[in-house]
């Protein structure tokens, strides 16, 4: 199946013709409606305008899901199988300190797990010794019970893809996944201390990522490559491009010739897209040397614009990019947001508008629905 190609789309799941809209980058085609997700969910039904999330989007005509995610391969953190045993370690009053399931000790608010950032005491690998002893063997692909699932997940990806829905290998990105096992700070050490633990990781993150990868391509042709990466911050990424291409790049690159190689339909074009926070126009360069297609979400406050990046990269497909801060601001400059943003994003293609992260608490519902209700004129 061609992205775009009109001999694909009948019959097609109504989500995932927009959607093959989007990535063949077709000017002036319909927006997609849909956004990152909400912070701001319990204020909302707190105040009575909404009942949960799929009352949200039933009430703001959301478009249905065009992809399905193979999922499996972890998403801010690795994919241990099996996880650490979750356990209370320390009682502090208001806060109480726990052992995740990834084996990190993390500081949260006593009976409140979600909706605000946690603070990270400790990490599970400081070495090589603690790296085999901890987790290491926790990303064995052949895990018994890794895969209990396996035949009916399949047999919806199976129906997904007959429905022409885009189908996404998804997996924690090698940044990421570095930085849940050591630690953010400690972690931009090890590539100049230790650099042969961080080949190591990176060794055992392909292992896992292909071989799942090769398992689900026995059922299905795969898409997209999604690496939620995380590799910036507000003047850029965390590590020089220098180390992405010597630590994180050579692994992607595989993943993805592995990919084509094994894929069932021979002419399936298999996307890249990267997911990092931050000011991340300058890696865009330095992925695209293996073939980035999409990047997402385009934080504005550390200095992302989908406007600029979308004329200087006509190829690049753009998700995200609206300020959040500008959502919790008044309707006006919500108005004058849409207004710079969306004819020329909207005339370009390949461009899905959403908060630059989840919607924050202070998004009052009248400015979302205001907001929505701005993008609704760009939707057909």
């Amino acid at each position: 199946m061609t992205t775009g190609d009109v001999k694909d789309r009948v019959p097609m799941h109504p989500g995932a013709r927009k959607l093959r809209d989007f990535y063949a980058i077709k000017p002036g085609a319909p927006i997609i409606m849909d956004d990152f997700g909400w912070y701001s969910l319990d204020r909302w039904i707190g105040e009575g305008h909404i009942t949960d999330e799929n009352d949200l989007k039933r009430h703001f005509d959301f478009d249905p899901v065009g992809n399905f995610n193979l999922g499996g391969l972890g998403w801010c953190q690795a994919p241990f199988h099996p996880y650490f045993e979750e356990s209370i370690i320390e009682d502090r009053g208001e806060h109480e300190l726990v052992r995740d399931k990834f084996g990190r000790d993390v500081l949260f608010f006593k009976n409140r797990r979600s909706g605000f950032m946690p603070e990270y005491v400790n990490h599970p690998v400081k070495d090589m010794k603690t790296w085999e002893e901890n987790c290491k063997w926790r990303m064995d692909p052949d895990s018994p019970g890794r895969f209990e699932d396996f035949k009916a997940h399949i047999e919806n990806a199976k129906k997904a893809e007959a429905e022409g829905k885009m189908i996404i290998l998804n997996a924690v990105g090698g940044y990421m996944y570095l930085r849940s096992l050591v630690g953010p700070l400690e972690v931009l050490y090890k590539f100049y201390d230790e650099p042969g633990l961080i080949v190591d990781c990176m060794e055992t993150w392909f292992n896992v990522v292909d071989t799942i990868a090769a398992k689900y391509q026995e059922h299905v042709s795969i898409d997209e490559f999604y690496v939620g990466e995380d590799i910036c911050y507000n003047h850029g990424p965390l590590i020089s491009p220098d180390m992405i291409r010597e630590f994180i790049l050579p692994y992607y690159k595989q993943v993805m010739d592995n990919i084509r190689k094994r894929q069932i339909d021979r002419d399936r074009r298999l996307f890249f897209q990267v997911d990092t926070d931050g000011f991340s126009d300058p890696v865009i360069d330095v992925y695209g040397e293996i073939g980035l297609d999409y990047l997402s979400p385009f934080e504005v406050a550390s200095g992302c614009d989908v406007v600029r990046t979308g004329k200087e990269y006509p190829g690049l497909r753009i998700r995200g990019g609206f300020d959040k801060r500008i959502l919790a601001s008044t309707k006006e400059a919500i108005d004058r947001e849409i207004d710079r943003i969306m004819p020329v994003m909207k005339a370009r293609g390949g461009y899905i508008p959403m908060c630059d992260h989840g919607v924050p608490e202070e998004v009052s519902f009248e400015n979302y629905t205001h907001f929505r209700n701005r993008l609704r004129e760009y939707a057909d």
